[in-house]
């Protein structure tokens, strides 16, 4: 607990003194100055822009906006950020939201078309794991444009309070190092990997999988990577990823939704970053949802991976203290009238 309040001091004085605009449901993000000496950014293809990737849904809308003030917040260079979001395409235009509520956002919106993976995607745990734009990352290579050689994926239920440029230069470096890599993301070889397939497919031929890697297999969590997006079009990831989601419906070789095909594919050929870059698990686990803490260590991303999602824990009265350092980044209108002094007296 004190490490929270610690936390909640530091960037409570983030928070613009001003009373945002508003556009509606959301209020219009305060503009961020940009450093003296950030590189120029002209183009789509520039080689100095950072690319990162974010899904939008009608349901996560609020924490992808959240998520993408956090990052804006703590960047320096704000216009060398360009943003990918992908939404469902029977949707409607959630874009408009972004473009309401950061009116100098540079970013292209994509329609995703849940089609193609609807057939592929197997019962789980939990009816929100199986929403078809939990894949919509397998695409990513598919959807952005061919000059975008690499991006920064990050799940909507996450905030950074780090500079983001500060995670793209640790995977350029990883990649650099390991030109046969595809991915970059913090590993947690800790965990017991076996737990993530069944016995099915430790029974089969298939537990072979792992034997060839470059390293042992270990779990990590998808919610925030780096991906080469040139070798993943040269591998084509994604039709193996695929094969594998069909082998799933034929034989339950996991139980979890979108991660195992991702470590059937990747696990043992990532390319390691430092832990400080997912606090995953903050939204409980994937039936209770439970009220998690911070894990020791420095912090650069607070994921609410799991079932608790922080604004509908503050929208049904039941927070996690934990939450409260999300809010900092909520600009949904009803957040507006609540003093951040309340923080203090939950």
């Amino acid at each position: 607990m004190p490490m929270i309040v610690f936390f909640l001091l530091l960037f409570l004085p983030s928070v613009s003194p001003n009373t945002p605009r508003s556009s509606g449901t959301y209020l219009e993000a305060p503009k961020f100055p940009t450093a003296g000496d950030c590189p120029s950014t002209d183009g789509y293809c520039n080689p100095s822009l950072v690319h990162i990737a974010i899904t939008l849904d009608l349901h996560y809308l609020r924490g992808s906006i959240a998520a993408v003030h956090s990052i804006i917040r703590h960047t320096t260079c704000p216009e060398t950020l360009f943003f990918h979001f992908v939404a469902d395409a029977s949707a409607g235009d959630l874009s408009a939201t972004i473009r309401d509520v950061f009116p100098s956002l540079r970013f292209r919106a994509y329609r995703f078309r849940i089609g193609r993976v609807r057939r592929l995607i197997s019962s789980t745990v939990r009816s929100a794991l199986e929403n078809p734009l939990n894949y919509a990352r397998n695409y990513l290579a598919d959807l952005l444009e061919p000059c975008v050689r690499r991006v920064v994926y990050l799940d909507s239920d996450l905030i950074l309070i780090d500079d983001i440029r500060h995670l793209w230069d640790s995977a350029n470096a990883a990649f650099s190092n390991a030109p046969e890599a595809t991915i970059a993301a913090p590993e947690y070889c800790h965990a017991n990997f076996t737990l993530y397939f069944t016995d099915a497919f430790w029974n089969s031929r298939f537990k072979h999988t792992f034997e060839d890697r470059r390293r042992r297999p270990c779990y990590f969590n998808t919610g925030v990577m780096a991906i080469d997006l040139e070798r993943w079009r040269k591998m084509k990831y994604g039709l193996q990823i695929e094969r594998w989601m069909q082998i799933q419906k034929r034989l339950r070789i996991y139980d979890l939704g979108s991660l195992p095909p991702f470590l059937l594919v990747f696990a043992g050929e990532i390319e390691g970053l430092n832990h400080r870059w997912n606090q995953h698990g903050l939204g409980g686990d994937n039936v209770k949802g439970s009220c998690r803490g911070l894990h020791p260590g420095p912090v650069s991303i607070l994921h609410w991976s799991g079932k608790g999602k922080p604004w509908d824990r503050i929208d049904a009265g039941e927070p996690c203290f934990i939450d409260y350092l999300w809010k900092i980044y909520d600009l949904h209108a009803s957040s507006s009238s609540s003093s951040f002094s309340s923080i203090f007296s939950w």
